[in-house]
């Protein structure tokens, strides 16, 4: 035992002493890297960091009180902290007093943060007072600030203070104390963040810097340019007051220029800690601001899914060269449920094309028991549906483009034939994000799908298109987008009215996904302006333009907005006629457009909220 003891101390324990010791003569100073910038494609700031200053207090001020076993403050802290007070009024003395107690010990030698943001302008005045003090060490900070608000939160997210979870995984996020929570913040805050830089000093037995034995300066500055234009992103949220919902404009290559989740939320509030009312009033409110619908919102299809269903019906061998009759409904066998179209007289007999221009639901149910939900699914998800985009953004959801295995798996019951007929026009168990059916959109007008992308430049470096390739039937494809113009341009089309007068031909799909199921008793379907506001379908529509030589898709879902067409059209149309205004579609229609202000209007008593 004596000689095992020996060992440790005169060998093994060498190293940790001797470590010791030399921690006894130098310090090393992190030096915090300054968080890069965010800006949209214009140069406009998205992120940015406000400059000021923090106030730290020399260690061991605090002295141990037997009467009540603990150390408190003693009196020259006291004093100390009530000259910080005197200075800046709206800092509370007990609340520094107890958070330089907490973090004084015996064992600290270094300067104790208490004030973590002072602003430059605040501080100029106390500056020359503060300074002369030994006691007191006034750093050079920096804070987080998103000037554009609420208008791209969802896209940005926000940074907040790190907990000790975060602080173990990452070392410069421990010594700068913030992190990305949500949105780019959060996907990029390795490059945001930077590394740290560090000041090798000597020290003498007092503590006092001797000399400088080695500096290296923080990478930092890595800044995110990105896709997003702000100015379609205000024009965009200012559509939507007194709506929820959804809009996505996004070009053919993936790259999105606009996204908006509304309503929305000032990120502001998450920089230095949010209030608990201001938390709660965001996590009550039903149209659920908090949560990111672009990525995040699942929903029906509805109608939207169409296109891609008879695409899944021509890969599965289903021929779609011939038609169907529609008498307004189908029965499955002896029973007498009637899966019914959306037209109570029916639309006779219908082709591909007519199907599409006109959503005939009949047609896609007799299409689909032909197919078959797992033929159907495969598809599906190869254009996108049920598997991730890709996109750069954390907590993207999946959605779901059921199959037999799923349900089995998910409830463990089987399949029925009547799941596959209401599967076909996008409901059941069917569920997509706004930015599936962006991209999706962007697949048909193209034949390529595109990885969806917000960030067009890393530090200095340009990020590249990403497409995934999926093979099918050029005729059958080409068919469909005539069916799409005609939703837009044809006198039948159900999206003719908002978008056949634009300076640009438009290709689209409407697509209505119910929230609650119409009774089998109910033989004229009741209007949704008569139903309650949450029990409104979903108002989908996704579209792109120019026709002939697609550019770019511009995807609406209004939340409880009944009819895509008339709800949703609106807003796509001036999100278009905005796009031409400022060239996106060349100089020849820049300037020539009338823009309305829908935020005024009334579209079919749709709009009133609540």
């Amino acid at each position: 035992m004596l000689i095992s003891r020996i060992y440790q101390i005169s060998i093994k324990s060498n190293y940790y002493y001797e470590n010791l010791a030399k921690m006894n003569i130098e310090r090393k100073y992190f030096i915090k890297p300054v968080r890069g910038e965010i800006l949209d494609k214009n140069g406009k700031l998205l992120a940015v960091n406000d400059i000021g200053f923090s106030i730290k207090i020399a260690p061991h001020l605090t002295k141990y009180d037997r009467t009540v076993k603990k150390r408190v403050a003693g009196d020259k802290l006291l004093k100390l902290i009530g000259g910080i007070v005197k200075e800046f009024p709206e800092l509370n003395a007990t609340k520094l007093t107890k958070k330089y107690v907490n973090k004084d010990s015996s064992y600290n030698h270094r300067y104790i943060p208490i004030v973590d943001f002072i602003a430059y302008d605040e501080m100029i005045g106390a500056y020359p007072k503060l300074s002369i003090n030994k006691s007191l060490k006034i750093d050079s900070e920096t804070k987080r600030t998103y000037p554009a608000g609420s208008l791209a939160t969802h896209i940005v997210g926000y940074v907040g203070r790190s907990n000790l979870k975060e602080n173990k995984k990452d070392a410069v996020v421990e010594k700068v104390g913030v992190i990305g929570k949500t949105g780019l913040e959060r996907q990029y805050n390795k490059v945001l963040q930077g590394e740290l830089g560090y000041r090798l000093v000597k020290v003498s037995a007092r503590n006092k810097e001797v000399a400088e034995i080695e500096k290296v300066e923080p990478k930092d500055d890595q800044n995110l340019i990105l896709n997003i234009d702000l100015r379609l992103q205000k024009r965009i949220n200012e559509l939507f007051v007194n709506q929820a919902g959804v809009a996505v404009v996004m070009g053919v290559d993936g790259k999105i220029l606009a996204a908006v989740s509304y309503p929305s939320y000032d990120p502001n509030l998450f920089v230095g800690g949010i209030s608990s009312k201001d938390w709660k009033e965001l996590i009550t409110d039903l149209d659920h601001p908090f949560t990111n619908k672009i990525i995040g919102g699942a929903y029906p299809p509805g109608s939207a899914i169409k296109m891609g269903m008879a695409l899944a019906f021509s890969k599965a061998g289903t021929s779609l060269d011939s038609s169907e009759f529609c008498k307004g409904y189908i029965t499955l066998g002896k029973s007498a449920h009637k899966f019914r179209c959306w037209s109570h007289y029916g639309h006779g007999q219908v082709g591909l094309r007519k199907a599409i221009r006109e959503s005939c639901d009949v047609y896609f149910y007799n299409k689909a028991l032909k197919t078959g939900i797992n033929a159907m699914s495969k598809s599906l998800k190869k254009m996108g549906f049920g598997v991730k985009t890709g996109v750069d953004l954390p907590r993207e959801r999946s959605g779901i483009a059921p199959d037999k295995a799923w349900k089995r798996k998910r409830y463990k019951q089987s399949w029925y034939m009547g799941e596959t007929v209401i599967s076909s026009i996008g409901q059941g168990y069917n569920l997509v994000t706004p930015l599936q059916v962006a991209r999706y959109t962007a697949f048909l007008a193209t034949g390529k799908l595109p990885t969806p992308q917000f960030v067009a430049e890393i530090a200095g470096t340009k990020v590249e298109n990403k497409f995934s390739e999926f093979e099918v039937n050029r005729q059958h494809l080409n068919t469909i987008r005539l069916g799409m113009y005609d939703v837009c341009n044809h006198p039948r089309g159900t999206a003719r009215r908002t978008m056949s007068h634009l300076p640009i031909v438009v290709a689209g799909k409407t697509g209505t996904s119910q929230v609650v199921s119409i009774p089998q008793g109910e033989k004229k379907r009741m209007k949704e302006s008569q139903l309650d506001y949450y029990s409104r379908s979903h108002a989908w529509l996704t579209t792109y333009a120019p026709f002939k030589h697609p550019k770019y898709v511009v995807t609406v879902l209004v939340e409880h907005g009944g009819h895509g067409g008339s709800t949703s059209g609106p807003i796509a149309a001036e999100i278009y006629k905005w796009m031409a205004n400022e060239g996106y579609f060349g100089k020849k229609f820049k300037g020539k457009i009338k823009l309305k202000d829908l935020s005024k209007e009334k579209l079919g008593g749709l709009h009133k909220h609540h």
